[in-house]
Protein backbone atom coordinates (compact mmCIF):
# COMPACT_ATOMS: atom_id res chain seq x y z
CA UNK A 1 0.00 0.00 0.00
CA UNK A 2 1.52 3.32 -1.05
CA UNK A 3 1.00 6.62 0.69
CA UNK A 4 -0.91 9.37 -1.14
CA UNK A 5 1.33 11.99 -2.72
CA UNK A 6 2.04 15.11 -0.68
CA UNK A 7 1.79 17.24 -3.80
CA UNK A 8 1.21 16.75 -7.48
CA UNK A 9 4.26 16.23 -9.71
CA UNK A 10 5.49 19.42 -11.36
CA UNK A 11 4.19 18.50 -14.80
CA UNK A 12 0.64 18.21 -13.44
CA UNK A 13 0.64 21.42 -11.38
CA UNK A 14 -0.20 23.56 -14.39
CA UNK A 15 -3.25 21.40 -15.05
CA UNK A 16 -4.38 21.60 -11.42
CA UNK A 17 -3.97 25.39 -11.48
CA UNK A 18 -6.07 25.56 -14.63
CA UNK A 19 -8.83 23.57 -12.91
CA UNK A 20 -8.57 25.71 -9.75
CA UNK A 21 -8.82 28.87 -11.87
CA UNK A 22 -11.87 27.37 -13.54
CA UNK A 23 -13.44 26.83 -10.10
CA UNK A 24 -12.64 30.45 -9.19
CA UNK A 25 -14.19 31.82 -12.38
CA UNK A 26 -17.28 29.61 -12.45
CA UNK A 27 -18.07 29.28 -8.74
CA UNK A 28 -21.68 30.43 -9.28
CA UNK A 29 -22.40 27.58 -11.67
CA UNK A 30 -23.25 23.96 -10.91
CA UNK A 31 -19.94 22.16 -11.26
CA UNK A 32 -19.28 18.45 -10.94
CA UNK A 33 -16.02 16.65 -10.36
CA UNK A 34 -15.91 15.11 -13.83
CA UNK A 35 -16.29 18.49 -15.56
CA UNK A 36 -13.56 20.14 -13.49
CA UNK A 37 -11.26 17.13 -13.91
CA UNK A 38 -11.83 17.40 -17.67
CA UNK A 39 -10.52 20.99 -17.50
CA UNK A 40 -7.37 19.56 -15.91
CA UNK A 41 -7.26 16.80 -18.49
CA UNK A 42 -7.03 13.91 -16.03
CA UNK A 43 -9.44 11.31 -14.63
CA UNK A 44 -11.77 12.54 -11.92
CA UNK A 45 -10.42 10.14 -9.28
CA UNK A 46 -6.79 11.02 -9.99
CA UNK A 47 -7.76 14.71 -10.06
CA UNK A 48 -9.54 14.41 -6.68
CA UNK A 49 -6.46 12.83 -5.05
CA UNK A 50 -3.94 15.27 -6.58
CA UNK A 51 -6.04 18.39 -5.91
CA UNK A 52 -6.57 17.40 -2.27
CA UNK A 53 -2.89 16.57 -1.79
CA UNK A 54 -1.74 19.81 -3.44
CA UNK A 55 -4.22 22.34 -2.04
CA UNK A 56 -5.05 20.70 1.28
CA UNK A 57 -8.78 20.41 0.59
CA UNK A 58 -10.99 18.60 -1.87
CA UNK A 59 -12.28 20.39 -4.97
CA UNK A 60 -15.77 20.46 -3.42
CA UNK A 61 -14.45 21.99 -0.19
CA UNK A 62 -12.40 24.52 -2.19
CA UNK A 63 -15.47 25.52 -4.22
CA UNK A 64 -17.61 25.79 -1.12
CA UNK A 65 -15.05 28.01 0.62
CA UNK A 66 -14.79 30.20 -2.49
CA UNK A 67 -18.57 30.63 -2.54
CA UNK A 68 -18.64 31.53 1.16
CA UNK A 69 -15.85 34.10 0.70
CA UNK A 70 -17.84 35.74 -2.10
CA UNK A 71 -21.00 35.60 0.03
CA UNK A 72 -19.16 37.46 2.79
CA UNK A 73 -18.27 40.21 0.30
CA UNK A 74 -21.88 40.50 -0.85
CA UNK A 75 -23.29 40.48 2.67
CA UNK A 76 -20.84 43.23 3.68
CA UNK A 77 -21.30 45.52 0.71
CA UNK A 78 -24.79 45.09 -0.74
CA UNK A 79 -28.36 45.31 0.44
CA UNK A 80 -29.20 41.83 -0.86
CA UNK A 81 -31.09 39.44 1.39
CA UNK A 82 -29.39 36.31 2.66
CA UNK A 83 -31.50 34.23 0.26
CA UNK A 84 -30.48 36.38 -2.71
CA UNK A 85 -26.82 36.07 -1.72
CA UNK A 86 -27.21 32.31 -1.30
CA UNK A 87 -28.39 31.93 -4.89
CA UNK A 88 -26.02 34.57 -6.29
CA UNK A 89 -22.96 32.61 -5.12
CA UNK A 90 -24.15 29.27 -6.47
CA UNK A 91 -25.84 27.48 -3.56
CA UNK A 92 -29.14 25.79 -4.42
CA UNK A 93 -30.35 25.47 -0.84
CA UNK A 94 -30.58 28.17 1.81
CA UNK A 95 -30.17 25.53 4.51
CA UNK A 96 -26.91 24.17 3.13
CA UNK A 97 -25.65 27.72 2.54
CA UNK A 98 -26.45 28.79 6.10
CA UNK A 99 -24.95 25.70 7.71
CA UNK A 100 -21.75 25.88 5.61
CA UNK A 101 -21.45 29.63 6.20
CA UNK A 102 -21.84 29.13 9.96
CA UNK A 103 -19.32 26.28 9.93
CA UNK A 104 -16.66 28.34 8.12
CA UNK A 105 -17.32 31.84 9.48
CA UNK A 106 -18.54 31.09 13.00
CA UNK A 107 -21.80 33.03 12.77
CA UNK A 108 -24.94 32.83 10.67
CA UNK A 109 -25.17 34.85 7.45
CA UNK A 110 -27.83 37.07 9.08
CA UNK A 111 -25.63 37.77 12.11
CA UNK A 112 -22.69 38.51 9.83
CA UNK A 113 -24.77 40.91 7.73
CA UNK A 114 -26.18 42.69 10.78
CA UNK A 115 -22.73 43.07 12.30
CA UNK A 116 -21.41 44.69 9.13
CA UNK A 117 -24.55 46.82 8.68
CA UNK A 118 -23.82 48.51 12.03
CA UNK A 119 -20.60 49.96 10.61
CA UNK A 120 -22.66 52.18 8.33
CA UNK A 121 -20.62 51.34 5.23
CA UNK A 122 -22.34 52.38 1.99
CA UNK A 123 -24.18 49.54 0.30
CA UNK A 124 -24.47 48.68 -3.38
CA UNK A 125 -28.16 48.36 -4.28
CA UNK A 126 -29.03 44.75 -5.06
CA UNK A 127 -31.01 45.78 -8.14
CA UNK A 128 -27.78 47.18 -9.63
CA UNK A 129 -25.97 43.89 -9.10
CA UNK A 130 -28.77 41.86 -10.64
CA UNK A 131 -29.16 44.27 -13.56
CA UNK A 132 -25.47 44.52 -14.46
CA UNK A 133 -24.16 41.32 -12.90
CA UNK A 134 -20.75 40.87 -11.43
CA UNK A 135 -19.21 40.41 -14.87
CA UNK A 136 -20.74 41.55 -18.12
CA UNK A 137 -21.57 38.60 -20.40
CA UNK A 138 -21.35 38.42 -24.16
CA UNK A 139 -23.98 36.72 -26.31
CA UNK A 140 -21.81 33.56 -26.42
CA UNK A 141 -21.85 33.33 -22.60
CA UNK A 142 -18.23 34.30 -22.00
CA UNK A 143 -17.27 37.18 -19.73
CA UNK A 144 -15.96 40.31 -21.35
CA UNK A 145 -13.10 42.32 -19.93
CA UNK A 146 -14.79 45.70 -20.03
CA UNK A 147 -18.20 46.96 -19.06
CA UNK A 148 -20.09 48.94 -21.73
CA UNK A 149 -19.98 52.71 -21.48
CA UNK A 150 -22.95 53.53 -19.27
CA UNK A 151 -22.76 57.29 -19.77
CA UNK A 152 -23.19 57.05 -23.53
CA UNK A 153 -20.00 59.04 -24.24
CA UNK A 154 -17.73 57.65 -26.92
Amino acid sequence: MSLPPRRAPGDLLVHLRRARDHLDRHYTETLDLAAVAAVAGISKYHFQRLFTATYGRSPAAYLSRRRIERAQDLLRTTNLTVTEVCHAVGFASLGSFSSRFTELVGETPSQFQRRWARTGAPRIPGCFLFMWGLAERRADGTASQEKPDVGGAT
